[in-house]
């Protein structure tokens, strides 16, 4: 016997046509040069239709592939919506990333549009010869210069003004691709993940599930993280779809201009990656604010240091470790402390709080032995390969036949090893490709920055395993102490520090000092440059 509900399509069409309907007074704010641009949902509904009768008459078909290369700001949300509920796919380009990776990705999505802003003309003018799918540029914002080799171009604000402020969304199925986005690469050539509309539409709605990060109509939801970056981790899409009024950083993104836009629009529910906070703790630190309307940070895209959570609860601040990745959507798990570990002592609470979590409604998820292919105990002890399924988490990769390695009976491979403790909440210890493999024993670097990031005078700390002639691999600590004890902490005190915490064979070999630690283009500790840098530091030395 069959249900007998409605099939109703879950595309994005259904998010525009409920904010702009029932939620147009509320706003959108980005900041920009010249201070704050703020219009309503009724004003950015007009602007959306208008730029997909501007895609229409640019002949854009249904299904190609039209891409941004875009910060976080009010036109970047109005092409989130206008590119898919017309029926083509947002692809968003990740403005950090290398030339050749760049030409890549365009042209292994053959992208028909691009619509970049003004100040991000230069890096695509290097390029633009070597893109042959890409018919017309669409620049936002006033660039730099007038470019020169992006043609045919033309102005955003040109492309849309004469367009009617209505459209007529075609009926779309909700397993038509909505969006793309390329993974960071970090091995092999970047690969595309291709959300459908059901996907995003569904994972909308777990970003507004009270045990996931609970988004709502009474939020200011500030998302730092890029919306070229996994779409923003989800909050775009739902903040459109509950109404939730949306503050966007544009190209400010330190510590400092988020700081005061938090506090100037009221900011209630914050998003971004750890090094993010740990400049705004910093900040915090010296200055004071008013976050009285800051109810939570939700943080991921690497760990959280316990360290972090524990500084910004002094100040009153919310933090939740969330986890996912680009082919997750990305939400999947997040850690909230359950009813009955909210009278744990605070210790045992920071620490709860510091893992992955549980995974949302709607996420599947194992742990399995790497080499057997076992599921593990959940003793909150024995290591094993995370591997995710559920309805927005991707099932193999854009033209890519190699695929099957990352996906193996309807599970995606994460490569994020992990424990699991007998609630089913879930720490993840390193990457596979991160662990350090020391005398045969796993040392998980992630475990020891965290520690080492618990010092008071250390702001960021990277681990990484370098080749040892003895014991195959150690461990090698970089260490970026805060601006104020530069040149005041030494490699014994960070190892005294360790020693009580860890095992004596997990003591870094050498702990060095850095002004900065290298980052990935979403901001990620980039562990292959520190590797590459100081692969045969050990070895010399032996």
């Amino acid at each position: 016997m069959q249900g007998l509900m409605m099939n109703y399509p879950l595309t994005l069409q259904h998010a525009f046509n409920r904010a702009t309907r029932l939620f147009y007074r509320k706003e959108v704010v980005t900041q920009t040069e010249d201070g704050l641009h703020r219009y309503t949902y009724a004003d950015w509904g007009k602007r959306t239709m208008q730029l997909a009768n501007a895609l229409k008459e640019a002949g854009v078909a249904q299904g190609d592939r039209v891409a941004t290369f875009a910060w976080n700001t009010y036109r970047h949300l109005e092409l989130y919506f206008a590119i898919p509920c017309y029926g083509a796919v947002l692809h968003t380009l990740n403005i950090r990333l290398f030339p050749e990776q760049l030409v890549y990705i365009v042209n292994d999505a053959e992208d028909r549009l691009i619509f970049v802003d003004g100040d991000l003309v230069p890096v695509l003018e290097q390029i633009a010869d070597r893109l042959p799918t890409v018919k017309l540029y669409v620049v936002m914002g006033q660039p730099p210069y007038q470019p020169q080799k992006l043609h045919p171009v033309v102005d955003y604000e040109d492309f849309i003004a004469t367009q009617p402020t209505t459209y007529t969304w075609p009926e779309l199925d909700e397993n038509t691709a909505a969006a793309m986005c390329y993974t960071s690469g970090t091995t092999g050539n970047p690969k595309g993940v291709v959300y459908s509309h059901r996907s995003i539409f569904l994972h909308s709605m777990g970003v507004g599930l009270a045990d996931g990060p609970g988004l709502c109509e009474q939020d200011r939801v500030l998302p730092v993280v890029p919306m070229f970056h996994a779409n923003a981790w989800g909050f775009p899409h739902a903040g459109v779809m509950m109404g939730s009024s949306i503050v966007m950083p544009g190209r400010f993104l330190d510590p400092l201009r988020i700081a005061q836009l938090m506090e100037k629009e009221h900011v209630t529910l914050a998003a971004g990656v750890p090094t993010i906070w740990i400049g705004l703790l910093n900040v915090l630190e010296k200055e004071q604010f008013d976050f009285s309307s800051l109810r939570a940070i939700v943080s991921g895209g690497s760990a959280v240091p316990q360290s972090l959570i524990e500084g910004l609860a002094r100040k009153n601040i919310t933090i939740i470790h969330a986890w996912g990745m680009t082919e997750t959507s990305p939400l999947a798990s997040i850690a909230r402390l359950r009813s009955y570990q909210r009278d744990l002592p605070a210790e045992e609470q920071f620490r709860t709080r510091a893992k992955q979590g549980t995974v949302v409604p709607g996420v599947d998820f194992r742990v399995v032995n790497i080499e057997s292919g076992d599921e593990v105990p959940w003793d909150g002890q024995t290591f094993g390969e995370l591997q995710v399924r559920g309805p927005w988490v991707a099932r193999a990769y854009y033209k890519d036949a190699a695929s099957g390695e990352k996906f193996v009976d309807g599970w995606l491979r994460t490569g994020d090893v992990a424990v699991v403790d007998a609630d089913g909440m879930i720490q993840l210890v390193d990457r596979t490709k991160d662990l350090v493999k020391s005398g045969g024993e796993w040392i998980s670097s992630v475990e020891l920055e965290n520690l080492i990031m618990g010092h008071p005078k250390v702001l960021e700390a990277c681990v990484v395993g370098v080749p040892h002639p003895k014991w195959s691999e150690r461990p090698l600590a970089c260490v970026v102490p805060k601006p104020e004890f530069a040149g005041q902490v030494s490699a014994e005190e960070i190892l005294e520090f360790l020693r009580p915490k860890v095992a004596k064979w997990w003591l870094p070999d050498e702990v060095i000092f850095v002004e900065a630690i290298p980052k990935t283009s979403v901001g990620k500790f980039d562990k292959k440059v520190l590797r590459a840098q100081y692969e045969s530091r050990l070895a010399s030395q032996s």
